[in-house]
């Protein structure tokens, strides 16, 4: 164990990584319950997801401790999953032709890993786009919670309305948000698993959380019957190009910030990060293939390494707890039933992806603006992907008609031409 994740030239030990390794979990853990709920709701069978979030966050998390050796946890994304759901309901296609598009998304980011282009592709989106990418996300997601919960509803006059108070469900939601709030506030250790439990409880005591056992065996995994070739007959190109993008900005900026907290950044580049990316692609491409959307790293494991982890023992501690989880399905599988439990994680994390709006210059309105767009666009149109492409098209527009075209890098032009064209002539029906 020493020898096989460095410990000593860490400066860490066994225990240390193992009390670090806890602290993750119980602040992701949410995860399962999540996205599941959330995948659930457009068809995809609850236990299908379950097993395939586990496998997922313990494939791309075990290959994270013994590839890269970084105390970092690879899981499901928030945010793609909405985005999956929205995209099977807006496009009317099936859960499988849009688990060929997270597959095909998955393949290509492996073989970037592989190549410049990767970093080709990150240096050359500007900043207040991927700022902008990352802040409607949270605004889409936000949103959701909002809705699921009947915090908000459908409104004649104003397309939404506030909803009513009087509700059980809208209330336990309030309850629980407020609970979570508190705990996010007090900076407690895995706050959103605790509000969770805590939310869960005064459901149970109200009668809206029922469940008659705590402990099962686990569902069996099976793999989806992918339908990669719906993918092309839809002429889904742009989900498939949401699904990688957001894929590589959510990781390798997740990378970065813990990297970065830890200690691990040497002259500004990260040591080992094709090993960390590959673990986490290869989550993604397997994951769906049993039934669930993009993974990538989880910016919950700065709590571990706030805890002292600082090597792979601490991401392998993560993972074998993610397994064990695997027994308490019927409990989990309750939970989910009930949107007051998970509704409150979904507005907090949202909140939580905001923070990039502080480093958008908006008294430049070239910059400004195409940011604007994407965060305005992504919770209105329930699309990430149209907000992607209209970030896209108007920010190399802006820059040429200001005499600034030569800073835009000329894979923006490319995609900026391309999702012009998907948007004209293969547009979201």
């Amino acid at each position: 164990m020493q020898k096989l994740f460095k410990l000593k030239e860490n400066n860490t030990n066994v225990r240390t990584e193992v009390l670090a390794g806890v602290t993750t979990f119980l602040t992701m853990v949410y995860i399962v319950v999540v996205n599941p709920a959330i995948l659930s709701s457009v068809g995809v069978p609850f236990d299908q997801v379950f097993m395939a979030t586990v496998i997922s966050a313990v494939i791309g998390t075990v290959l994270m401790a013994l590839a890269a050796n970084y105390p970092i946890a690879i899981a499901p994304g928030m945010g793609m999953n909405a985005y999956f759901a929205t995209v099977v309901a807006a496009h009317d296609v099936s859960y499988q032709i849009v688990f060929g598009a997270v597959f095909l998304a998955g393949i290509i980011f492996i073989l970037l890993s592989f190549t410049a282009l990767r970093e080709t592709l990150i240096q050359a989106i500007p900043a207040s786009l991927k700022f902008g990418i990352t802040s409607g996300i949270g605004l889409f997601i936000a949103f959701l919670g909002l809705r699921q919960s009947g915090i908000v509803v459908a409104n004649e006059t104003n397309m939404v309305g506030f909803g009513d108070l009087h509700q059980p469900v809208t209330l336990l939601t309030l309850a629980g948000l407020f609970i979570s709030l508190i705990f996010m506030a007090w900076n407690v250790k895995g706050a959103l698993f605790i509000g969770m439990v805590a939310t869960g409880i005064i459901g149970y005591f109200t009668g809206q959380l029922e469940f008659t056992k705590a402990v099962s065996l686990p569902p069996s995994p099976v793999f989806f019957d992918l339908d990669i070739g719906g993918v092309f007959a839809n002429s889904l190109y742009t989900v498939v190009f949401a699904f990688l993008l957001v894929a590589i900005f959510d990781t390798t900026g997740t990378l970065i910030g813990v990297a970065e907290k830890a200690g691990f950044m040497k002259n500004g580049k990260l040591p080992r990060a094709k090993a960390a990316l590959l673990s986490d692609a290869t989550a993604t491409t397997i994951g769906s293939m049993f039934g669930t959307t993009p993974t990538t790293a989880y910016v919950e494991s700065t709590s571990g390494v706030a805890a002292g982890g600082r090597t792979g023992l601490t991401s392998l501690v993560v993972a074998g707890l993610f397994f064990v989880s695997i027994f308490f399905t019927p409990i989990i599988g309750a939970i989910s039933d009930l949107p007051a439990i998970t509704s409150p994680v979904l507005i907090i994390v949202g909140s939580l992806m905001m923070e990039g709006l502080a480093r958008i210059n908006w008294k430049a309105f070239d910059e400004a603006f195409p940011a604007f767009a994407i965060i305005l666009t992504m919770p209105l149109t329930s699309s990430i992907s149209t907000g992607i492409s209209i970030g896209f098209i108007t920010y190399p527009l802006l820059k040429l008609v200001t005499g600034k075209g030569k800073e835009v890098h000329w894979i923006i032009y490319v995609f900026g031409v391309i999702f012009l064209l998907q948007m004209i002539f293969f547009p979201a029906h």
